[in-house]
């Protein structure tokens, strides 16, 4: 089913980017192929804006020439592949309870780790959209303050391993979005790494939330996975205690099973389970616009770094390593508390036999 076809945007010989659906190991001009300019774009956002109607007329439309063999093929390792979205807006939660208990130990050892309103609400904060780069670009190891007249590069460069939600129709300002309405504004998904300055943030982050810690970089994969396609990925979400309020309480919560993979110079670190989320992506955006803020197509909202409750499920070198006291050994024989400079982390991810690509960067001085 071409639903679970990726869009992305590509160039070729030519360098004009335009919209393009991968299938397998070859891309598929959608503009040229179906004759729209709607895919003639060098963004998706004229796609994501369409709504629903309008995607599955495409998928429709996509499934019946491939069948026919009517749907010419690109080999995908002639194009370059580019951003896919021009992002307006982009929101970070915090939504794995292992992950948020795990650096609640790290940072107050002696309290609970847990704060009062992490039950209650998505905890979240808004991100630098500039600052989002497709897979494959190098990481600029960034510099900034670390305490009392202490600035230069990070010392403390983290991973976190998320999945990222990719908004189609937008809403009204003043007009929430319901936690049942998900599907009716969000097109899909893509692999997320949110590069993390443990230093800065340690420091900066007193009493306001992350600023330059985390806003120097975050890589999406260059794919998006329609959200249709994850239908046979759905799961219960975890119980969650407290009841959350009215406007958290879906009719039919669901959460999705994606196993996610973390390597690190090709060794795999970790494999978080998205599975245990507590907060779900739906309560996720009704939260995000409860206010009355407004959505617009291809803003993007992640679900903050997936965790599990074991050592190998975690989804960032803070939790991996404990900051840093427990090195971690890469196949190479070498050790990791936080990342180098030449270090390669790539993040993958499959849910429902559906693989959602891979999210990639290199550290570069």
């Amino acid at each position: 089913m071409t639903e679970a076809l990726p869009f992305g945007v590509f160039s070729a010989g030519d360098g004009r980017r335009r919209v393009g659906a991968r299938a397998g190991d070859q891309v598929l001009d959608v503009g040229r192929v179906l004759r729209d300019p709607m895919f003639d774009q060098p963004t998706l956002n004229a796609f994501l804006a369409a709504g629903r109607g309008a995607w599955a007329a495409t998928f429709e439309r996509l499934d019946r020439l491939i069948e026919r063999g009517a749907a010419p093929l690109i080999p995908l390792r002639s194009v370059a592949l580019h951003l896919p979205v021009a992002i307006g807006d982009y929101v970070d939660f915090y939504s794995s309870i292992d992950h948020a208990t795990n650096v609640g130990r790290i940072f107050r050892p002696d309290g609970e780790p847990l704060l009062p309103n992490w039950r209650h609400l998505p905890i979240g904060y808004h991100g630098r959209a500039g600052t989002v780069v497709v897979s494959g670009t190098p990481i600029v190891r960034p510099r900034g303050q670390s305490g009392p007249a202490a600035f230069g590069p990070t010392t403390k460069l983290d991973i976190e391993a998320e999945v990222g939600f990719v908004v189609g129709p937008g809403s009204d300002l003043g007009r929430p979005v319901g936690v049942d309405d998900l599907a009716a504004h969000v097109f899909g998904v893509v692999l997320l790494n949110d590069w993390s300055a443990r230093d800065f943030q340690a420091w900066e982050s007193r009493p306001l939330g992350p600023f330059l810690g985390k806003s120097f970089a975050t890589s999406i994969s260059p794919w998006v996975v329609p959200l249709d396609a994850l239908d046979g990925a759905r799961v219960a979400p975890p119980p969650q205690v407290p009841a959350p309020l009215p406007y958290l309480t879906a009719r039919e919560p669901w959460g999705l099973d994606i196993a996610l993979e973390v390597r690190v110079n090709g060794s795999v670190i970790s494999r978080p389970p998205f599975a245990g989320m507590y907060w779900t992506p739906a309560q996720q955006l009704a939260h995000l616009t409860v206010n009355g803020a407004r959505l617009r197509p291809g803003d993007l909202f992640a679900s903050g770094t997936v965790s599990g409750p074991s050592p190998g499920e975690r989804g960032s070198l803070i939790e991996l390593t404990w900051d840093g006291r427990d090195p971690i050994t890469l196949a190479d024989g070498s050790a990791r508390t936080w990342l180098e400079d030449g270090d390669t982390v790539t993040i993958t991810g499959t849910a429902a036999g559906v693989d959602l690509g891979e999210v990639t960067g290199t550290i570069t001085p």
